[in-house]
């Protein structure tokens, strides 16, 4: 019975071994037919698909960033070209830690707590970048030794890149403006107007001057390269190069040496200079004081001195030549008495008796010159410079029709020059008053505010650009030329150029008479008036007209004294000129912040500028040097 038994149990378990053996069977059966269909539908169906894949990892599309274009003035001098350096970058997404990269960097190469402070910050600015430079402008030296130490820095390469250079620091720096990494509102520029694609493999962007409304003929075209890279994702070999186009060159309308004498006439004044060829509107110098040097943002400007920058009370950054706003003083007092002679309002020989004030209502509006200039003409008005007379005649035209010839002048509107940042500036007037004030007893115009518009005073207030601009239209007749900065762009291989011909903004109705007359009046100024010991003499015969223009206003009948007043608070001292007197080439205006009357600190430094431009008279110490020698890496009236 047992052996009957146990045969039973045998049988039984043999059956369910072979049961198992089976299913098993069947099991690995059924795998390997999902794995051979897997396998037939990766390597037949999917074939192509992955061998595109695979071919994409072992080649990668690297950007190749153009040569940005030079910049030059109209002599050819360079003012902004590159030059090639090594930079030692981290690739932040194949390091464990920057911060421990950068610790054990530090030990083999330099790493300053500057290069610490900018790489940080360009991590916040940087538009997703692959790699980021912790230091740059290496030597040789500091390239052999990393190079021998790679192996040890996995996330960490050399770079050669394209750095500007600016040869002359800080001179025409807001002419010719700054470059800056691209950060996420350039980026969203870019894409916005179709053109992100052309910057792949560049970082930095024109971000002011030149710099910024020349960018698209400065930047050039991206090529690119195939290249093979290994699993570590480092470069084997090129297999295919597109190269780039380099950016064309553009040259300006300004006169770098007389830049240089503009400039350096201001010492360390602050203020702004513009100087224009009547005839073309052409820009031959464009001064805001002080200045900044445009070597601090080649390779990414130190936070500190940002900060200083940005915070400085003499506003450096600023470009006050084009975004200053200032009241005209009394260099608005030629355009007053064009104006007058163009709307009937007044004769050569008109003539009035200046007691030294000038009563509307119950306020007495003082002139200048205590005790009056006495008997007083349109010319001598413009001569002497009476307040008195152009308080009667301010009167006597009335808010309107002062607006109204002004704003054919160009002022109160931006010039149109082809840098960007202009201001407005602001034009007086019932209308602009009812939009700039919200009350109703703010928006009214009283009778007694067009008083100090003769002068130049009030709510007068344009930038230094439309006062030059006004005076360069004037001395050409009328001719209103659109200021420009940038003569033409010329491409650095074939040396075509697209030059910018003048472009007549309009004509201004005048009377050649009434523009003679008045011209020769703002030479007295030079001769005999508030602006001859200025010019006293001069190998040319010029016009202009000196101007005070006040920065806080004084209480009725409350007499000035510059020496009681902060230098911040002083009046700014302002000259507007022409030359030569018969066939003018030269408009500019000049404006000293703080420099107290016209004839004391503007009108010299006219005087300087148009020694140099007309006669060639260098002043002393100025001595045109090479771009290499300058540039390193590291009376009493108005």
């Amino acid at each position: 019975m047992m052996g009957t038994a146990e045969l039973r149990n045998s049988e039984r378990e043999l059956a369910q071994f072979q049961l198992r053996i089976g299913v098993a069977g069947v099991a690995m059966l059924a795998a390997f037919c999902v794995l051979l269909a897997r396998f037939f539908f990766l390597q037949v169906m999917q074939h192509d698909h992955y061998r595109s894949k695979a071919e994409d990892n072992r080649i990668s599309i690297v950007p190749i960033a153009p040569n940005r274009g030079l910049i030059l003035d109209r002599n050819g001098v360079i003012l902004a070209r590159n030059y090639s350096g090594y930079t030692l970058e981290i690739f932040p997404r194949r390091v464990k830690s920057v911060e421990r990269t950068i610790d054990e960097l530090s030990e083999l190469i330099e790493i300053t707590p500057r290069d610490r402070a900018r790489f940080k910050r360009l991590t916040v600015e940087a538009r997703n970048p692959e790699s980021l430079p912790i230091r740059t402008r290496l030597s040789d030296e500091e390239v052999a030794k990393f190079a021998a130490n790679r192996f040890r820095y996995e996330g960490v390469e050399i770079k050669a890149r394209l750095f500007r250079q600016y040869p002359y620091g800080d001179v025409g720096s807001h002419v010719i403006g700054y470059m800056g990494r691209i950060n996420q509102a350039d980026q969203q520029r870019l894409e916005e107007e179709g053109v992100d694609a052309n910057y792949r493999g560049s970082d930095y962007i024109g971000k002011s001057g030149v710099e910024a409304s020349y960018e698209r003929e400065l930047h050039g075209t991206t090529g690119f390269e195939q290249v093979e890279i290994d699993a570590a994702g480092r470069g084997i070999r090129t297999l295919s190069r597109t190269p780039a186009v380099s950016g064309n060159n553009v040259v300006l309308t300004l006169d770098m040496r007389l830049q240089r004498v503009a400039e350096n006439a201001f010492g360390a004044r602050r203020g702004a200079l513009v100087a224009i060829e009547p005839g073309t509107g052409a820009v031959l110098a464009l001064v805001s004081k002080p200045g900044f040097d445009l070597n601090l943002f080649v390779d990414g400007i130190d936070p500190a001195v940002w900060a200083e920058l940005n915070s400085s009370p003499d506003r450096p950054l600023n470009n006050r030549a084009i975004a200053g706003v200032y009241p005209p003083g009394s260099t608005f007092k030629p355009f007053m008495a064009l104006g007058a002679l163009e709307l009937g309002k007044r004769r050569y020989n008109s003539t009035i008796n200046d007691p030294g004030y000038f009563i509307f209502g119950d306020r007495r509006f003082r002139d200048s010159k205590p005790g009056g200039h006495g008997v007083v003409d349109l010319h001598k008005s413009i001569v002497v410079s009476s307040d008195t007379y152009y308080y009667m005649l301010a009167n006597d035209m009335g808010i309107d029709a002062i607006a109204g010839f002004m704003k054919q002048l160009g002022l109160g509107s931006p010039t149109g020059i082809d840098l960007q940042g202009e201001a407005t500036g602001v034009l007086p007037s019932p209308e602009w008053k009812m939009k700039r004030f919200r009350r109703p007893e703010q928006q009214r115009w009283y009778p007694g505010e067009t008083i100090s518009i003769g002068i130049g005073q009030g709510y007068n207030a344009y930038t230094p650009i439309q006062l030059a601009h006004a005076m360069a239209t004037v001395a050409a007749n009328g001719s209103m030329y659109r200021p420009r900065i940038v003569g033409h762009i010329e491409n650095p291989r074939t040396r075509e150029r697209q030059s910018f011909e003048p472009e007549l903004k309009g004509k201004v109705p005048l009377k050649r008479e009434h523009v003679e007359f008045v011209k020769r009046a703002m030479a007295g100024v030079t001769r005999e008036g508030t602006g001859a010991r200025a010019f006293a003499k001069a190998e040319y015969t010029s016009g202009g007209k000196t101007g005070t223009a006040q920065v806080i206003a004084m209480k009725q009948n409350e007499k000035y004294d510059e020496s009681k007043v902060a230098e911040r608070f002083r009046d700014h001292s302002l000259y507007i000129s022409f030359a030569p007197l018969d066939n003018p080439i030269i408009a500019m205006l000049v404006i000293v912040e703080n420099g107290g009357f016209g004839a004391r600190a503007a009108a010299p430094i006219s005087r300087t500028v148009l020694d140099y431009y007309l006669v060639g008279k260098m002043p002393p110490g100025l001595e045109d040097p090479t771009p290499e020698d300058e540039f390193d890496d590291g009376t009493e009236s108005d």
